[in-house]
């Protein structure tokens, strides 16, 4: 399989070569018809119900203070989740697609995967003490966002089992451009984080045939103040003494951004692309830990100093050759580096200091480690039409190498035991695959994109994803569309790796007959994990009338081989004797389903097509979402997310949106399957529906400089996390209070 899957990938690689003659022979045969060029697979994917787009106008009216996470979560099918249904590390909320989790959602830049998130280790109930992936471009460098889920992400590979949010940013221009952009965001609440942010874009010719791009970032987000959840946690009925935190607030974040890009345009229809940037992102401690008991004095002091306890480091490289061949004919081959270097304040693995910092008594700060993630990929791709029979098609076929590496000493550090005491901290995971698609209109009006990628993966083999999305015009103004796809995801190397050990003392055993068995327990990593795989469909019918616009989209995802790390889907094992400890493992467990509605209205009420004033509307609603063995949820996400903005362009040079988003029910686990117990009393309290409003207003000072403000959270409403493990249910994260910002672009 290695060797057929690298001779497609040089072959492809080849095609670009042959493809200017063999569109030559095309043309002068006159034995041929004529070929109607139709869109590829992915444009015509790009049309699938699930599919939502947000433009670099549309992150001016509403400009994030971060992350672009803030925007991305106001399209259908979208929240903000924690990495586990655990509630660990609440606050850190990221891209949920569909209620399958962040770890499903596949994050890329200008088509490239993104995964430094990786380079953080996986707790015991899959949370991770991260931010995600989608921070590493600032909004001014953005072109579009193009936000997939369902059966059009299956193409993708590993990852994309809940969707792919991919972050397009902006090009060269034929003529010298920039600008720059100041940003500032102050809570209501001094308790509260504030945000200022500095960017620039300039881009621009440097002689016939050369042109750039360069992008650059300064962004600094306050934390929360400790204190912030204090009256609220003693309102829920819970002591404070001096020295003890409550659960923590929002972590505050610094960026630095720096990413430069080099055009040249070798031929007619042929360019080359450069690309090389490097980001740091520094964490603002606000005493975060894993669970709600062991924040120490040392810490206490941390959060008080705002200390940077988790530092990250990302450098990309990528040069890319994209052909085109006329007549439809286009190649895209692109080769790719990143590394994240990720510094974090080590934390304990056992007893009392379980997921909190490790302070060194003769200093009295922490210690620090360093791991190294790499990852390389080689990829490309070949569209053509063809006539087959009297049938045109649009053919792609394509391939793409990953290797992933890290070097994570601490990780490996902390298994002790005569048996693994030389274990090696490098892991390491390979992927090839290839992958054909056709884009083809098979009746009048309905075009059908079948779909087949093949994964090869040096840990567990195979894995085949199938996939067909289909479209038939029911009129010019309605259009059903409906897709089925296999999706997949590759085991993490943490849990791959056998060599990498989480440690929990006695309080973290399970129960099992009413007791807690002796401690401590270990979970290992598995090398015979297999892929996590989901099974995706969707059906969908949309209505575009002169700016009146519907549609309701169902979705239903059958999900099997969850990989869990519980210890109640465990038999207890007996004690190791090289160790003293139960060696539990990650393992393939759980069968899942997820499925839901998502739909949109949009209704012009002045202007040409609304082009003056129109309310913009879409709609999640969650039917079920749960482990079909234990009924817990995969995410804790609400049972129904609204959004609205009211858009007014008052004229020419001013306008004004009003936003508001609703918010249904959000119920926590009612099983810990982390100690195989159930939730009693407060643990299971819900979070009740509730409403974020907000202002804003645009105006063009002059045709260099655009001033826009706000209000955000405009009626005040806030939530205050009471629970750092669903202790105290849903409440597991702060909706911040109201906020001002005002943003300023200058441009030339």
């Amino acid at each position: 399989m290695k060797r057929s899957a690298a001779a497609v990938g040089v072959a492809l690689l080849a095609l670009p070569l042959y493809a200017q003659q063999a569109a030559s022979t095309v043309q002068g045969s006159a034995a041929l018809p004529e070929i109607r060029v139709l869109g590829t697979a992915e444009e015509e994917l790009k049309q699938a119900p699930g599919v939502s787009t947000i433009t670099s106008q549309d992150l001016e009216k509403r400009p994030p203070a971060n992350d672009l996470s803030e925007i991305i979560r106001t399209m259908p099918g979208v929240n903000l989740t924690g990495n586990s249904a655990s509630g660990a590390f609440g606050n850190q909320r990221q891209i949920d697609l569909r209620g399958m989790g962040p770890e499903n959602t596949l994050i890329l830049i200008d088509g490239k995967p993104v995964s430094s998130r990786d380079s953080v280790r996986m707790g015991r109930n899959g949370e991770r003490n991260t931010r995600g992936d989608s921070n590493w471009v600032p909004p001014e460098a953005v072109e579009r966002i193009e936000v997939l889920r369902g059966p059009a992400a299956a193409r993708y590979g590993s990852g994309a089992s809940g969707g792919v949010v991919n972050i397009i940013t902006k090009k060269p221009t034929d003529k010298l451009s920039g600008s720059v952009t100041l940003y500032a965001l102050q809570p209501e609440d001094s308790l509260e984080s504030d945000t200022r942010r500095l960017g620039f874009n300039l881009a621009g010719p440097l002689s016939e045939k050369f042109s750039f791009r360069l992008y650059g970032n300064i962004n600094k987000t306050t934390a929360d103040d400790p204190q912030l959840n204090g009256d609220a946690f003693r309102a829920a009925g819970n002591a404070l003494s001096s020295n003890t935190l409550p659960p923590a607030g929002r972590e505050g974040v610094k960026n630095r951004d720096i990413n430069g890009l080099l055009r040249w345009d070798l031929m007619p229809g042929h360019v080359v692309e450069f690309e090389s940037g490097f980001s740091r992102q520094g964490n603002i401690y606000a005493g975060e830990r894993l669970l709600s008991d062991t924040a120490t004095g040392a810490m206490n002091t941390l959060a008080a100093q705002g200390a940077e306890t988790n530092t990250l480091w990302r450098r990309n490289v990528a040069l890319t050759h994209r052909g085109n061949y006329g007549e439809g004919r286009s190649s895209n081959v692109s080769i790719s580096y990143d590394r994240t270097d990720n510094r974090r304040a080590e934390e304990g693995l056992a007893g009392s200091s379980e997921g909190a910092l490790t302070i060194n008594p003769r200093t009295g700060q922490p210690d620090y480690s360093q791991n190294k993630l790499e990852n390389w990929r080689l990829a490309g791709e070949y569209n053509t039409p063809l006539q087959l029979g009297s049938q045109r098609h649009m053919f792609t076929v394509g391939f793409e190498h990953r290797r992933q590496k890290l070097d994570d000493p601490y990780s490996t550090a902390a298994v002790t035991g005569s048996d693994v005491s030389s274990a090696s901290s490098l892991m390491e995971s390979k992927t090839t695959a290839v992958f054909i698609e056709d884009n083809f209109e098979a009746l009048p009006g309905l075009v059908l994109t079948p779909g087949l990628r093949l994964d090869h993966n040096s840990d567990f083999g195979n894995n085949w994803s199938p996939s067909l999305n289909a479209a038939y015009s029911l009129s010019p103004t309605v259009t059903l569309k409906g897709g089925v796809a296999r999706a997949f995801k590759a085991p993490n190397v943490y849990q791959l790796n056998p060599n990498y050990r989480y440690t929990t003392m006695g309080n973290g055993c399970p129960y099992v007959t009413g007791s807690r068995v002796s401690g401590p327990c270990y979970i290992y990593g598995n090398p015979d994990l297999e892929p996590e795989t989901s099974v995706n469909k969707e059906i969908g019918i949309g209505w575009d009338d002169r700016g009146w616009a519907a549609g309701l989209t169902y979705f239903h995802n059958d999900y099997k081989n969850k990989i869990y790390a519980d210890f109640g889907g465990q038999n207890v094992p007996a004690v190791d004797p090289r160790t003293g400890g139960r060696p539990f493992q990650w393992f393939n467990a759980a069968k899942a389903v997820v499925q839901g509605l998502e739909g949109h209205f949009n209704m012009p009420i002045l202007g040409q097509n609304g082009d003056t004033l129109k309310l913009i509307n879409n709609f999640t609603y969650m039917v079920e979402n749960k482990n079909k063995e234990t009924g817990q949820p995969l995410s804790v996400i609400p049972r129904f997310t609204i959004n609205s903005t009211l858009d007014w362009q008052i004229n020419p040079k001013w306008s004004s949106q009003l936003t508001a988003t609703f918010y249904g029910r959000q119920k926590p686990m009612s099983y810990n399957t982390a100690n195989n117990t159930e939730r009693t009393g407060d643990d299971l309290r819900p979070l009740p529906t509730y409403s974020v409003w907000g202002i804003s207003t645009g105006y063009d000072v002059n045709k260099h400089f655009h001033l826009r403000a706000g209000i955000n959270n405009l009626f005040d409403k806030r939530l205050y996390r009471l629970s750092t493990t669903n202790n105290f249910g849903a409440s597991t994260y702060n909706e911040p209070g109201r906020a001002f910002f005002v943003q300023l672009t200058g441009r030339f």
